[in-house]
């Protein structure tokens, strides 16, 4: 046994006896909250920032938006908003252009903020299996039978 793994035995020793904290990283969590009016958004930032870990509490109440930023856990804040009477959920949406299909049926929102729709995996669409075999070559499906919308030769 080396000097490494000495020092190694030794730390493992006197960690056995005492209970180790597991470090919150710092993060944003995002919320949509529903605020009308001066209060709303008061109370909401007055409970929110009293939270132990919280650094800063920015609110957007146009876009409904919350951020809380600080060594907190996504769901404790969600909790704790929700206490306040108001309806809150975590934030749904995300840029459009970080989405496939902004318009496809499943992301597009219309109470979305501008630019931004629903956050989806896989949206599904139903000529997707249709066109999945002439992904490669789009002028084979332009002449396809296959396609209804292909131009014909005559």
């Amino acid at each position: 046994m080396g000097v490494g793994g000495t020092l190694e035995y030794i730390s493992e020793l006197m960690s056995i006896g005492h209970k180790q904290k597991k470090r919150k990283q710092l993060q944003t969590v995002d919320l949509k909250v529903r605020m009308d009016c001066d209060g709303c958004e008061l109370k909401v930032k007055k409970a929110l920032s009293s939270l132990t870990g919280v650094k800063s509490v920015e609110i957007n109440r146009k876009q409904q938006k919350v951020s809380v930023t600080g060594y907190v856990e996504a769901n404790k804040v969600l909790k704790k908003a929700k206490s306040t009477g108001k309806k809150a959920e975590i934030w749904p949406y995300v840029p459009y252009n970080l989405v496939a299909q902004p318009y496809a049926a499943q992301a597009y929102d219309k109470k979305a903020p501008p630019g931004y729709v629903r956050k989806v995996e896989n949206p599904t669409n139903n000529t997707s299996t249709v066109m999945t075999r002439y992904d490669q070559d789009p002028y084979i499906t332009m002449f396809s039978d296959d396609n209804p919308n292909a131009c014909s030769i005559m």
